[in-house]
């Protein structure tokens, strides 16, 4: 080899290794480049004084430009990359954005609470497990967890067995199309507007007068006495429970609907030449067979029943005896200001729904073959 030859075959090296090293830099430059930009855009909008239409259209352009601006550079960097490396990064580019929201909005205010727990009311000085002793020995926190788990048992049993029969005896009808639209009507309202129109319906007044709630005007048309329904101890919970029925029993309906559309008519004819009633058919046929979907549906609404305010603050506000988990927490953190207490509640509450999620996805990972 030639020394003109060496000499072109080093230059050929450097430059090549110059232009890598140059991608290095700006693949680490540029995202750093589009934080700094993304960062700026949420100081503004969180310190600035100015007008309120131009923070919306910063605001708008921070939100929709950002998430466009992540991607972009994502995918700018990936592409700079080796074919093999590239290939194992784009699915993240997808998930990216999803991912840091998730992360900025619950990961990253869970550990903070987790934190917090350990400190005191003001977060000034650290105190152990003292606010999970709390959390565990408080007349008022056992109350809760005894009401959380009445609405998980009662709710969750209410709301799949009357989706179930419903589901059911829709399929049977006519009209099936019109029958589940009514049924499922009630998941467009929120648990806030559903205590609202469930107080009218609970409403009391004194004997005598004019009963606006619905419940108590039924009860004085057949003589009996109105009776002031929140307060009647454990009775309370199962009237505030009924709401939570109300609510997701569309939601359940139109998911085992939709399971027993796939029931095969051949297996259920087969059953019937057998000698098999309906309920037999049911019990030993339809049900086994959708019995994932009856999982999902009611792990789903147990995480519901589990994070349970809504209904509670709207109705009683956790009086007479109606207190859970999430109005125990709202209470210390917003009216007591006690964050430590509060914290180490939303932690407890979130070690409650972590293993209901675990074996909803267990279940459904077992039904994709993963």
């Amino acid at each position: 080899m030639t020394t003109t030859e060496i000499h072109s075959e080093s230059k050929g090296f450097l430059t090549s290794a110059l232009i890598t090293v140059a991608r290095v830099l700006v693949s680490v430059f540029v995202p750093i480049v589009a934080f700094g930009i993304l960062w700026a855009g949420f100081i503004f909008l969180r310190d600035s004084n100015a007008p309120q239409g131009v923070i919306a259209v910063v605001a708008i352009l921070w939100g929709v430009g950002g998430v466009a601006m992540l991607f972009w550079v994502s995918d700018w960097v990936v592409n700079r990359t080796p074919l093999h490396v590239a290939k194992k990064l784009q699915p993240f580019v997808f998930v990216g954005p999803a991912l840091a929201i998730l992360a900025w909005y619950l990961f990253l205010p869970t550990v903070r609470s987790l934190y917090l727990s350990f400190f005191d009311a003001q977060s000034n000085n650290f105190v152990g497990l003292q606010n999970y002793v709390f959390a565990f020995t408080d007349p008022k926190m056992l109350e809760s967890f005894v009401n959380n788990l009445m609405w998980i048992v009662l709710g969750t049993g209410g709301a799949v067995g009357f989706g179930l029969l419903i589901a059911l005896l829709a399929d049977r009808v006519k009209l099936e199309k019109a029958f589940k639209s009514l049924i499922f009507m009630p998941m467009a309202i929120s648990f806030v507007g559903a205590g609202v129109i469930w107080r009218f319906v609970y409403a009391y007044k004194p004997m005598g007068e004019d009963q606006i709630g619905l419940l108590n005007a039924v009860v004085t048309f057949f003589g009996i006495e109105p009776q002031a329904w929140f307060t009647m101890s454990g009775w309370n919970n199962v009237f505030l429970i009924i709401i939570l029925v109300w609510l997701q029993t569309g939601y359940a309906m139109v998911i085992i609907s939709a399971a027993l559309k796939g029931v095969p008519s051949s297996i259920i004819e087969a059953g019937r030449i057998d000698g098999a009633g309906e309920i037999r058919i049911i019990r030993s046929i339809v049900i086994p067979y959708i019995a994932s979907t009856l999982v999902t549906v009611s792990t789903t609404i147990i995480i519901i029943s589990l994070k349970i305010f809504d209904i509670v603050f709207t109705m009683t506000n956790g009086n007479y005896g109606t207190e859970v988990i999430a109005s125990m927490q709202y209470k210390q953190m917003f009216r007591f200001l006690h964050y430590g207490r509060g914290s180490a509640i939303a932690i407890v509450l979130v070690l409650a729904v972590i293993p209901v999620m675990w074996y909803n996805l267990r279940q459904f990972g077992k039904r994709e073959g993963f």
